[in-house]
């Protein structure tokens, strides 16, 4: 019975992925020099694995690329090769390198073997020069035991899929010849004849004599305990007598040239792919969505013992509904209210499974932070903050790319060269900190940095030279910084391959916009800035009011709301440009009028009989006239644009109980349409009123 392989593809892909993770972050932990143990260890599992793996399922470059690349992490490991920083940079191309080649090959595209040629190359120099450490000596002191031997006589017999798993005995014998002189005999008596052979199996067994006085046998059990549960293993200490004719190492020199011969297979060529294309590269590749979560034991347990709550308030309904008496009517009622408990429950348990912590994002930016220190000549530390902070899946997976040029931008605009740094009296190195938080029902990620900060002058004068501006106006902080998402805006000197071209920061914003969120920048000159950004923990539900309009139904997310009032007796004034205001205690608050906006009536709105609801967002607020408030409820947010077309200051719509449709407002949108980014700017010297009591 064959066994379609291609069922598992995917489980495949997403441990490879994940152990790659494991790999970029743990090599970000490598120093020059001696490396701590447990991490070159973590760094040789994952390699192991995801060889091991792509060879079993067939994919072969990506088996003969990884082989070489475990071989140098093996002498790293062995601690018969120190670490270099030209190591470190090689592995984390190869991590791009082979993120590539998984994307390719889960396409169903074959994968990239020109760059994946060039590192191996690169990895075969370093593996055939002269700067592996004299001897072995250091490490079997640190592994040295009681009861030594001169050698020891070792049987090795591995199943016969060994090679299909990833494991080559080729790599074993290599680490038993460093322990010291190794001759080795092969029996070939299970070799089939040649049209019964089968390439990828292996028919061999093998009798070694390894010679040495300093060998233990725990080193040796080392060497195979990635096979140990998949092979036969004898250990026998020699006699010192018996070194019988092999003190001329003939087998040792045997394997060595095998060895050789092996790494001299493909043909040396020169050059490696740019850090630039590798980044590009992997920033394309982690635009990915995945297919899958993971998820916690405890959330399935919590969701299936919600469903077994549904399940026994369903059949307590049933029962009352078979034989309804209006005696039943309090014990209906209650069930209801069991009911409607236990599928809000079942909502949470289910939102609280799309929750991932913002770490899956955070944990590229070390990595980023390197490269970009390297080809910018800065020194920068990244701090992260709040990094187990949660948030719905897709909202992680859209701010990805929003995130990662504001990083840049710290990096290339914020943080100062060291020499800058030094004559302002900073520390040469530059700090760059990520923050997350939530606060109600939002998160909160702040990208801050201790560097130059902007220049209010210089964006003024870039926004007058475009047109954006009118010499003269006055503008507040925020307004200027405001001015930097502009399309095409830049006040970059000359254009870097990280930034300058005056794209991007208003596909930021329009982006974060889009997940319903906001973005605001803090500056002060030479000092720093603090990007902060808000956005909804989900994009499937929201707490909403919902409010009539004539018979329209809208619904106000909870979150924006600062309070509600009767517009009784509230007096409405007059703001140059025609706005309407309501001083409301010490603030004038514009007015906007939800039937006018959306053409609902074309009757005058009686303020009389109408409702006031204050709003905020991104610290500006609105006042929207409406007829009524209704219930507070969740809301399941369904798109607009999907189902229908874009509306201006509608984010979404809903199905109601009763059948109808609400629309969402989006509040951010309704501030710009109401011209309120620069009304509650004003001073009020500048805010004309009519004469009489209005003016109050």
């Amino acid at each position: 019975m064959s066994i379609d392989m291609e069922q598992f593809h995917q489980v495949f892909f997403e441990e490879s992925l994940e152990g790659l993770d494991v790999m970029e972050s743990s090599l970000m932990e490598l120093q020059e020099g001696k490396a701590d143990p447990e991490v070159v260890n973590s760094i040789f599992r994952a390699a192991h694995s995801i060889k091991g793996g792509s060879a079993t399922f067939g994919f072969s470059a990506v088996a003969e690329f990884t082989h070489v690349l475990e071989t140098l992490l093996d002498e790293v490991r062995e601690e018969t090769r120190e670490i270099t920083s030209e190591m470190i940079d090689l592995l984390l191309q190869s991590v791009d390198c082979l993120r590539d080649q998984m994307s390719s090959l889960e396409q169903g595209e074959s994968a990239d073997s020109e760059r994946s040629h060039n590192l191996k190359n690169s990895f075969l120099r370093i593996l055939e020069s002269d700067d592996r450490i004299e001897s072995s000596s250091a490490s079997i002191a640190l592994h040295k035991e009681a009861g030594l031997t001169e050698g020891w006589s070792i049987f090795f017999k591995p199943e016969i899929e060994i090679v299909q798993s990833g494991n080559e005995p080729l790599r074993m014998f290599r680490e038993l010849s460093q322990l010291g002189r190794l001759k080795t005999t092969a029996h070939l008596d299970a070799l089939p004849t040649f049209t019964a052979l089968e390439p990828e199996n292996c028919y061999l067994c093998w009798e070694m004599e390894l010679y040495g006085k300093d060998i233990s046998e725990a080193q040796i059990k080392e060497v195979f305990e990635w096979v140990e549960d998949e092979s036969e293993i004898r250990i026998k200490p020699l006699t010192p007598n018996t070194d019988s004719n092999l003190k001329d190492n003939v087998g040792s020199e045997q394997l060595s040239n095998s060895i050789n011969s092996e790494l001299n297979t493909i043909p040396t060529e020169e050059g490696v792919n740019s850090p630039e294309k590798n980044e590009a590269k992997s920033a394309s590749f982690s635009k990915r969505e995945s297919a899958s979560i993971r998820v916690g034991i405890d959330k399935v347990d919590e969701l299936i013992n919600t469903v077994g709550e549904l399940v026994i308030t369903q059949s307590m309904l049933s029962a009352v509904g078979q034989d309804f008496q209006i005696g039943q009517l309090a014990r209906l009622q209650e069930g209801l209210n069991q009911l409607a408990q236990n599928t809000r429950e079942l909502q949470e348990s289910v939102m609280r499974i799309r929750m991932l912590p913002i770490s899956f994002s955070f944990n590229r930016y070390p990595r980023m932070i390197r490269d970009l220190s390297k080809q910018l000549d800065k020194k920068v530390e990244l701090i992260m903050v709040g990094e187990q902070t949660e948030l719905d899946k897709t909202v992680l997976e859209k701010i990805g790319d929003p995130l990662t040029h504001l990083v840049r931008n710290s990096m290339d605009h914020g943080i100062e060269s060291p020499e800058e740094r030094l004559q302002s009296g900073k520390p040469e190195t530059g700090i760059i900190t990520l923050k997350a938080s939530h606060q109600g029902g939002n998160i909160v990620i702040e990208i801050s940095d201790d560097g130059k900060g902007l220049d209010r002058e210089k964006i003024l004068e870039k926004a007058v030279e475009k047109g954006l501006q009118e010499p003269g106006d006055t503008l507040t902080d925020e307004q200027v910084y405001q001015l930097i998402f502009s399309p095409g805006f830049s006040t970059a000197d000359t254009v870097s391959d990280v930034s300058g071209r005056g794209v991007g920061m208003d596909v930021v914003r329009r982006n974060i916009q889009e997940l319903g969120g906001s973005i605001s920048i803090r500056s002060i000159h030479r000092t720093g800035s603090t990007i902060t950004i808000r956005l909804p923990l989900t994009l499937a539900i929201l707490d909403g009011q919902l409010a009539q309009v004539g018979d329209q139904i809208f619904v106000f997310p909870l979150v924006s709301i600062i309070e509600s009032l009767e517009m009784r007796g509230v007096e409405v004034s007059k703001a140059a440009g025609g706005c309407d205001l309501i001083k409301l205690r010490e603030d004038y608050i514009p007015v906007v009028y939800l039937a006018e906006v959306f053409g609902i009536s074309d009757q005058p709105v009686l303020l009389d009989e109408s409702l006031l609801v204050v709003v905020e967002s991104n610290n500006e607020k609105i006042g929207v006239v409406i007829d009524d408030l209704l219930s507070q409820q969740q809301i399941v947010i369904k798109s607009l644009e999907e189902n229908y077309k874009k509306v201006e200051g509608i984010s979404g719509a809903t199905i109601l109980g009763d059948g109808r449709v609400a629309l969402i407002t989006d509040i951010g949108e309704l501030i710009r349409l109401s011209g309120a980014m620069h009304i509650n700017k004003m001073e009020a010297g500048n805010v004309m009123f009519p004469a009489g009591p209005q003016a109050a």
